[in-house]
């Protein structure tokens, strides 16, 4: 086939979406990205970009169109102007430099803007080709919950717009059973709504990797190991709220790698709270160097914010966390520590609540080194059987191939 995918998102920046991409290149597919230029999650472009952008150009032998765009800077104002510039940027310069390349399926990677359907959509009708929609977090609802926008009247005018594209799309993808129902509020044929769940990642299964320098060993200690965005939806305070009421037992510390929105929030709160001993902040690194972190780790910490719309979500990172083979502490309702207790691969406590994720450090702590290691074998167990890679990417393939299919025979389109 021939792919086009459509996100705002791409290499050098860290998303599944470049896993998924070179999958399908090795697999023999004509792949094309049109994307934006990196500048997430700092909200700078990249300084490895901005010195040779032509290295930027080509991915795993897949060619990589970039659309002009603003970063996203900072504050909510440049943040807008952001997703609108690669919307204008995508579906005028994209869509031109995209004029010859056939696209038998249209594939967008639905993680926040919503409005990366927008030029996806445009560019279907252009090459009459059918859109594939993964959607990897929820608009409206999201924005309300991370406080971006509060206007009932504003929401209600995002919400048209999330209806105007997923009516436009072929196949709609949700990441989580929870999706299901919400992605069919906005959605008016329900038969095209789909489960697709994330990946557990291969790269993280390798226990044999060198404690990273960055963190200095801890001997005779518990170490609990975040990692990836820190932003509004991961509840950074209600984690610091957890550091600070063991701030005085010695044997626990907390590594927070990845940077974000909150990352200067989080740097001057630690130092304001007097939790620079135990709370480490090493930075941003490629997830390569993951599992050089989590040789650290005695638990991972994975956390959301109390929200409705985050009770449907499995973060990405719990995937990810339990093929690493380490016990989860999850701070976190609904869905996501479901799948937690359901692969008993660690502790739960609900959303918001600092006191009882302490109390959960404190339990796992407790436990013995053989009962902790099951844990994390368990967790191991689980991701294979229900998030499989080699299945996962099966799945998706036949998810591509029957839009294809439903276009040409039962006539799917643009309203």
């Amino acid at each position: 086939m021939h792919i086009l995918v459509v996100s705002q998102y791409f290499w050098p920046e860290n998303f599944r979406i470049n896993d998924l991409v070179k999958e399908w290149a090795q697999r023999g597919h004509q792949v094309t990205v049109l994307t934006g230029i990196p500048n997430y999650p700092a909200g700078k472009v990249f300084d490895v970009y901005r010195k040779q952008p032509s290295v930027f150009a080509k991915y795993e032998g897949v060619q990589v169109i970039r659309a002009p765009m603003l970063a996203r800077g900072s504050g909510n104002t440049c943040l807008v102007l952001n997703y609108l510039s690669f919307v204008f940027g995508a579906s005028s310069f994209g869509a031109y430099r995209l004029r010859g390349i056939p696209a038998d399926v249209i594939f967008v990677f639905g993680v926040s803007p919503v409005t990366v359907g927008l030029p996806a959509v445009w560019l279907g009708k252009i090459k009459k080709a059918p859109v594939v929609f993964w959607v990897l977090d929820l608009w409206p609802e999201t924005l309300s919950a991370v406080g971006v926008i509060r206007s009932p009247r504003l929401l209600g005018w995002v919400g048209h717009m999330v209806s105007f594209i997923y009516n436009r799309c072929t196949l709609m993808l949700g990441q989580s059973q929870g999706f299901l129902n919400s992605i069919a509020k906005y959605c008016h044929d329900q038969a095209k709504i789909r489960y697709f769940p994330s990946w557990s990642e291969e790269v993280l299964t390798n226990n044999n990797d060198q404690p990273a320098s960055e963190v200095p060993e801890l001997f005779n200690g518990f170490t609990v190991v975040f990692a990836g965005n820190i932003g509004e939806a991961q509840d950074m305070p209600a984690v610091l709220d957890a550091a600070e009421q063991l701030k005085d037992k010695a044997t626990v510390r907390w590594v927070i790698v990845g940077d974000g929105r909150k990352s200067q929030w989080l740097q001057s709160e630690v130092i304001q709270r007097g939790l620079e001993h135990r709370v480490l902040l090493p930075g941003r690194f490629p997830i390569e160097r993951m599992t050089s972190f989590y040789a650290h780790a005695d638990a991972l910490l994975v956390s959301l914010k109390h929200d409705p719309v985050f009770s449907l979500t499995i973060p990405g990172k719990v995937q990810s966390y339990l093929m690493a083979g380490i016990p989860l502490l999850g701070m976190l309702d609904g869905v996501g520590a479901a799948v937690i207790r359901d692969a008993n691969a660690g502790l739960t406590c609900e959303s918001g609540n600092g006191a009882s994720l302490a109390q959960a450090v404190l339990d796992l702590e407790a436990m013995s080194p053989k009962q902790r290691k099951q844990l994390g074998l368990n967790g191991r167990k689980y991701a294979q059987q229900e998030f499989g890679r080699a299945q996962l990417m099966d799945r998706i393939e036949e998810l591509l191939a029957e839009a294809v299919t439903n276009r040409k025979t039962k006539g799917w389109k643009s309203r």
